[in-house]
C-alpha cells in the first residue's frame, strides 16, 4: 500500500512512518518542517526506496494537489496538526488555519484525486484526532471516552480538533469520500518534542531543574507508548470499517504526579544523583486555564473489532521512553534551542 502521510516529521507521524516503511509499505511524507518537526525522526526510513518526502504546507492548496499527482497514493493518514494545548492558549489563530482549514484542504485535494482516480473502493482517508474532543470526566469517576461520546472540546486546540473530526464525518456523508477516524490518548516515547510533559520532566531532572507539575497533580491521563500507537494506526488504514471511528487508548490511567514520580524512580536507577531523588525537584506551579480533570478511553470498539490491544503498560513504556532520552541526547540537544521550549506557556 502506498500511503501519504501528512506530519510525518513530528511525534506520532515519524513513528508511523518508520512503521511503515519497515512493514514494506511505500511512505510519501508531507510535512511543513514547522518548529515541532525534525527530519532526524524518521532517519531510519530515510534511505529505504519505499520512502519519499515532500516538503508542503496542509493550508496550500496547490501543493496538495501536486502531491497527490505526483505520488498517486492508495491511501491518506493525516497527522499534520498543531497540538500543543498551551501554544493554542497563546496563539489559536494557528490552530484554526492548520487544523481546520488544513484539514478542509486535505479533504478537498483528496476528493478531487480520488474522483479523478474513478471513486476506487479501495481508497482511505484517515483522520487522527485526540480524545480531547470529548472534554472533561470527572476524576472519581470511571466512566471513559466511548466513540458515541458527545464532543465537548474546552482548548483552542481540542476546539480546532474537534471541528476537523466533524469536517470528515461531513465529507464522508457528503461527498462519499471514504474515510475513517481515530480519537487517542495521550502518546509518549521516542522522539517526543521536548516541551511536552513527559521529556520536560526526564531532562529538567538531568539538568537539575524544578520538575513543574500544573495545579496539584491530580490531573489524570490515559498513557499510550507511540510505537503501540502507529501498530493501531496501520491497522486501522488497512482493516478498519468505513465511515467508522475507533478510540486508541492506552489502558493505563494515571494522575500528572503519579506519572512524574515514576519518571523520578526510573531516573534514581538509571541514572542516580549524587544524594537524594530526582523527586525532591518536583514543584508545583499555577494550573493551565481550562485544565481537564480526567481523559480515559473505552478501547472495546477497536479490541473487539480488530482485535488490537497495547503491548505494554505504562511502566514498561516510561523505562523504554527514559532510556531513549538517556541515548539520545544528540538528537534533543538542539531542540531545545527553538521558540518556546523550556518556558512555561499557556498562561492565558
Amino acid at each position: 500500500m502506498k500511503l501519504l502521510i501528512t506530519g510525518g516529521a513530528g511525534f506520532i507521524g515519524s513513528a508511523v512512518v518508520r512503521l511503515a516503511v519497515a512493514r514494506g509499505h511505500e511512505v510519501v511524507n508531507l510535512d511543513a518542517l514547522t518548529y515541532a518537526a525534525c527530519l532526524d525522526n524518521v532517519a531510519e526510513a530515510a534511505d529505504s526506496p519505499a520512502y519519499a518526502f515532500e516538503q508542503a504546507d496542509i493550508r496550500d492548496r496547490a501543493a496538495l494537489d501536486r502531491v497527490f499527482a505526483a505520488h498517486t497514493p492508495d491511501a491518506v493518514m493525516h497527522l499534520a496538526a498543531e497540538s500543543h494545548v498551551d501554544r493554542s492558549i497563546d496563539g489559536p489563530g494557528d490552530f484554526i488555519e492548520t487544523n481546520i482549514t488544513g484539514t478542509f484542504n486535505m479533504l478537498e485535494a483528496a476528493r478531487a484525486y480520488w474522483t479523478q482516480q474513478g471513486k476506487p473502493e479501495s481508497f482511505r482517508f484517515h483522520h487522527i484526532s485526540t480524545d480531547e474532543v470529548f472534554g472533561s470526566l470527572p476524576a472519581d469517576s470511571e466512566v471513559q471516552f466511548t466513540e458515541d461520546t458527545p464532543y465537548d472540546p474546552r482548548s483552542p486546540y481540542s476546539a480546532s480538533k474537534a471541528s476537523s473530526d466533524h469536517l470528515v464525518r461531513a465529507w464522508h456523508e457528503t461527498y462519499g469520500l471514504p474515510v475513517v477516524l481515530t480519537n487517542c490518548s495521550n502518546n509518549y516515547g521516542p522522539y517526543h518534542f521536548p516541551e511536552k510533559l513527559i521529556p520536560v520532566v526526564i531532562l529538567n531532572a538531568l539538568a537539575g531543574k524544578p520538575l513543574p507539575i500544573y495545579g496539584t497533580g491530580e490531573n489524570i491521563r490515559d498513557w499510550l507508548y507511540v510505537e503501540d500507537h502507529a501498530d493501531a494506526l496501520l491497522l486501522v488504514v488497512e482493516k478498519g470499517a468505513l465511515g467508522r471511528s475507533y478510540n486508541i487508548g492506552g489502558e493505563n490511567e494515571r494522575s500528572n504526579l503519579e506519572l512524574v514520580k515514576t519518571l523520578c524512580a526510573i531516573l534514581d536507577s538509571k541514572r542516580p544523583k549524587e544524594s537524594g531523588s530526582y523527586a525532591d525537584q518536583i514543584c508545583f506551579v499555577t494550573d493551565r486555564p481550562g485544565h481537564d480533570a480526567r481523559y480515559a478511553i473505552d478501547p472495546s470498539r477497536i479490541r473487539d473489532e480488530l482485535g488490537w490491544r497495547p503491548s505494554v503498560t505504562v511502566e514498561e513504556g516510561l523505562e523504554k521512553t527514559v532510556e531513549w532520552y538517556l541515548n539520545n541526547e544528540a538528537w534533543w540537544r538542539p531542540l531545545q534551542a527553538r521558540h518556546g521550549v523550556g518556558q512555561r506557556l499557556g498562561k492565558g
